[in-house]
C-alpha cells in the first residue's frame, strides 16, 4: 500500500551565520526534535504562499523574498514527505515561537548538536556549505 506523500514548505531564516529553528511538541509526528519552520501546504496553494502563511502563524515573520534551496522525499515508517525549501534572509518582524514552541538562533556550524528528523539531515548538510 502507497502512503500519501505529505508536501511541506520549509524556510531557512537566516541572519549573517544563524539559522532560526524550533522544537516540536511531544505530541507531533517526530516529537521533541528540532525543526526548521514551516508547514503543509494546503490545497490550491503555491509553496510560497504556504511558507508566507506558516512562516506569519508560527514564527511571526512576513517574508519579502524567499530564494529555493532543496527538495527532498523523505520515507518515514508511518508517512512520507516531500520537503520544498526555501532560504530567507530577507523578512521583516522578529522570529519567535509564536505557539509556545521553544526557538533559538543557532550557528549554522552547530546544528549537529540539535537533534532534527532524519529528513533535515541533508538540509544541514547543504546549510554549512553555505
Amino acid at each position: 500500500m502507497t502512503q500519501k506523500i505529505i508536501h511541506v514548505a520549509i524556510g531557512l531564516i537566516k541572519q549573517g551565520t544563524k539559522i532560526f529553528i524550533c522544537k516540536r511538541s511531544a505530541d507531533q509526528h517526530q516529537g521533541n526534535k528540532w525543526e526548521f519552520p514551516g508547514g503543509k501546504v494546503e490545497a490550491g496553494e503555491t509553496v510560497t504562499q504556504a511558507l508566507v502563511r506558516e512562516l506569519k502563524e508560527e514564527i511571526n515573520i512576513d517574508v519579502i523574498l524567499s530564494e529555493a534551496f532543496h527538495q527532498i522525499h523523505h520515507d518515514y515508517p508511518d508517512k512520507s514527505v516531500y520537503l520544498d525549501i526555501h532560504l530567507i534572509e530577507h523578512f521583516t518582524g522578529e522570529a519567535i515561537g509564536n505557539e509556545g514552541q521553544e526557538s533559538c538562533w543557532v550557528n549554522i556550524q552547530n546544528l549537529n548538536n540539535y537533534e532534527f528528523p532524519e529528513a533535515n539531515k541533508v538540509i544541514i548538510e547543504k546549510l554549512s556549505t553555505l
